[in-house]
């Protein structure tokens, strides 16, 4: 269905008819469900604590288990919290957050594999980008600058990649 035919269903509706379909909508599908929650009820700090903490049981889990380091945790997050609507601010946060709880890690213990920092590469780049986006990279320099540093000081193998990204951001900024 298109959406203009859509949007000529819905006109053909009566106010009861389509309060109805909206709560057969809430009822059935949980991404509707979610929504709605968020909309009528943001509790944003909620959600951020909650993801931090997903987040940190990542790099530093419970009961001395080995850290799985996976950050399609935090891109699960950062993907819902987008799609949601919420302010760009904590979602930078995050972003950030995700990077700076992994060199805390790197920072405890070596670690060997390569997948790791190009994965923390990545999410540092798509961090500043969503930053440049928003138009918000003044209230996150000195977060994005010591990132970039501290990969340095950790010397991860890919450490110029992140002065690099800053580079970009700061060109594409001033163009």
């Amino acid at each position: 269905m298109s959406k203009r035919d859509l949007k000529k269903y819905l006109h053909e509706l009566n106010k009861e008819q389509l309060e109805e379909q909206l709560e057969d909508l809430y009822n059935r599908f949980k991404e509707v469900k979610v929504y709605y929650d968020f909309v009528f009820n943001p509790q944003e700090k909620k959600l951020i604590d909650e993801c931090k903490q997903k987040i940190s049981k990542e790099y530093f889990p419970p009961n001395g288990r080995k850290a799985k380091m996976r950050r399609s945790v935090a891109q699960k997050y950062i993907k819902h919290f987008i799609l949601l609507g919420v302010d760009p601010m904590l979602i930078a946060d995050i972003m950030l957050y995700n990077i700076e709880i992994a060199q805390t890690l790197s920072d405890e213990r070596e670690i060997r594999q390569e997948a790791f920092y190009k994965s923390m590469l990545r999410s540092f780049e798509e961090a500043v980008e969503f930053i440049n986006i928003q138009g918000i990279s003044a209230s996150f320099t000195v977060r994005l600058n010591r990132i970039a540093d501290t990969a340095g000081k950790q010397h991860w193998f890919n450490y110029r990649l992140f002065g690099k990204a800053l580079v970009v951001k700061q060109q594409t900024r001033q163009v």
